[in-house]
């Protein structure tokens, strides 16, 4: 009975997120990068500050309710800044990072790839919201592609978050992932 029971949950996650053309595209859900659990990707971000105020102007999203988050993602106990900006140049959306500190702004999406993941915006957005430190998450999607319960993830693939990390979901929960920090270098933990 749970065995049916779970097997009518899944059914209806995927019947949810195929069947809801009025929701905005997220190419999170259908990226060829969706059973990495833990990807670890480019040791430094996307972009730098000093690269986007050369070649372009980023301004605060309009297009999300929440915009704006603060959180410590570098464990330094100062409060950083995370927003959904646009760029005006591609006109493509992304995440601003800017550390408590004010040393470092890190830049992610505005039209190039986000940590491998096989989106370059995050138009998609719907839920923005901090992944608090100290709890457990695990990618919740198997290597064939299925959603998978906490008790089908192996104790070595969950992760613990020393630090905050930042929650980007689609609304209509078709896929999201969290970022955050390990050893100076971004990750990832995908969430269907």
């Amino acid at each position: 009975m749970k065995n049916l029971f779970i097997l009518f949950i899944i059914f209806l996650s995927f019947t949810n997120c195929k069947d809801d053309h009025s929701q905005k595209s997220n190419p999170i859900s259908n990226s060829k990068y969706v059973n990495k659990v833990d990807t670890v990707t480019k040791l430094k971000p996307q972009h730098t500050e000093s690269i986007i105020k050369k070649t372009d102007t980023v301004e605060i999203s309009k297009n999300h309710k929440i915009n704006t988050l603060k959180c410590d993602l570098d464990g330094d106990k100062l409060k950083d800044t995370i927003q959904i900006v646009r760029s005006t140049k591609s006109g493509k959306s992304g995440l601003k990072i800017i550390y408590g500190n004010n040393k470092k702004t890190d830049y992610f999406g505005l039209g190039s790839d986000v940590l491998n993941q096989g989106f370059d915006e995050i138009d998609w957005v719907g839920i923005f919201e901090v992944a608090p430190k100290n709890k457990i998450y695990y990618s919740n999607v198997n290597e064939e592609g299925e959603i998978i319960s906490e008790e089908e993830v192996k104790e070595s693939d969950k992760i613990r978050l020393k630090n905050d990390g930042i929650f980007i979901h689609a609304e209509e929960s078709c896929g999201g992932g969290i970022i955050y920090l390990e050893n100076g270098r971004y990750k990832w933990i995908q969430r269907e």
